[in-house]
């Protein structure tokens, strides 16, 4: 359930699970961008006036950074990943920073790779807890996957090369999408989002301005809000959404019957975020989150895929087995 917000909290933290530097108490400006894609989110994260002794530990000695920021009652981790690069930098006379570029899950994304064979009747289960094994070395759990089909194989499956593409392949037939979220791995049916109560969105939980419909789908501003998340559900009020203006042209049929179709209104109000943006300054302004969501019933018609009608040109049969 949301509530409303007010009073900012926000927690840095950069170790290890043994040390840890706490940077709480300090000025912070920080970017966390989310998707419900494959590639690893990120985070660019500015501290302020760190002594030379503190800066050179967080460049040598440290991988993990941990951002938790929100409000009383809503609040929790927005961003939690490796530590990229640290570079150090001067505003003024006065303020010296740091700037942490951080991925969330990027080691097993570039670097994890499968080589093993299941025998015949292996099932897409099988498939997924191999590619969570080859990444378990490099810190990914589980931590959502929907009801996988119980069809068996009839022969064979050689796994051999990079597990994020077998993941693809996975997400394919079960028709999901995969990614990487504060290291652990979520399978996400296209047609479905993350069980649990959806997060209400209007004036009174911190909305910031008004929805807007997009070629890109519903778009959001809300005070920062740590509970959305990709995938989850959210609930706004279809009144308030301004709509996107038809182009008049004969060329703008396409996109036109694409917005109404893919990134159309919901008739009840519940969408599934796709894209999760936080911003904040302890110092200024900004506090919020930035939310591109779908209808929850949205499908991609076959009319609007690259070839005219749907259909491609004939060429070899690519099965996901």
């Amino acid at each position: 359930m949301s509530v409303p917000q007010y009073l900012r909290q926000i927690s840095l933290k950069v170790g290890d699970a043994d040390t840890a530097i706490d940077l709480s108490g300090l000025r912070i400006r920080f970017a966390v961008r989310r998707g419900d894609f494959r590639t690893p989110n990120s985070a660019d994260i500015r501290v302020y006036n760190l002594n030379d002794d503190t800066v050179q530990r967080i460049q040598k000695e440290f991988e993990r950074v941990v951002l938790q920021a929100g409000y009383p009652g809503s609040y929790g981790t927005i961003f939690d990943g490796t530590i990229k690069q640290v570079r150090r930098g001067r505003e003024s006379q006065t303020d010296t920073y740091i700037d942490i570029t951080a991925a969330d899950g990027d080691s097993a994304y570039n670097f994890a790779v499968m080589n093993v064979t299941l025998a015949a009747g292996s099932t897409a289960q099988d498939h997924l807890e191999q590619a969570l094994a080859s990444m378990a070395s490099r810190g990914i759990t589980l931590g959502y996957a929907p009801q996988m089909s119980a069809s068996k194989l009839a022969r064979g499956k050689v796994f051999y090369g990079m597990t994020r593409d077998f993941l693809d392949t996975l997400g394919k037939t079960q028709d999901a999408s995969w990614s990487i979220q504060d290291g652990k791995m979520m399978l996400i049916p296209n047609n479905a989002y993350l069980p649990g109560e959806a997060v209400v969105v209007s004036a009174a939980t911190g909305m910031v301005g008004l929805p807007e419909q997009t070629q890109n789908g519903i778009t959001v501003r809300t005070l920062l809000n740590p509970g959305i998340r990709i995938g989850k559900r959210l609930k706004i009020d279809n009144a308030s959404i301004q709509l996107y203006r038809y182009g008049l042209s004969v060329n703008s049929g396409t996109s036109n019957a694409f917005v109404s179709q893919q990134a159309n209104v919901a008739d009840d109000g519940f969408y599934k975020a796709i894209v999760v943006d936080h911003y904040g300054d302890t110092r200024g302004n900004e506090w919020y989150t930035d939310t591109i969501c779908l209808a929850v019933d949205s499908t991609i018609p076959l009319g609007l895929l690259p070839q005219t009608g749907g259909v491609g040109p004939v060429g070899p049969v690519k099965p996901y087995g």
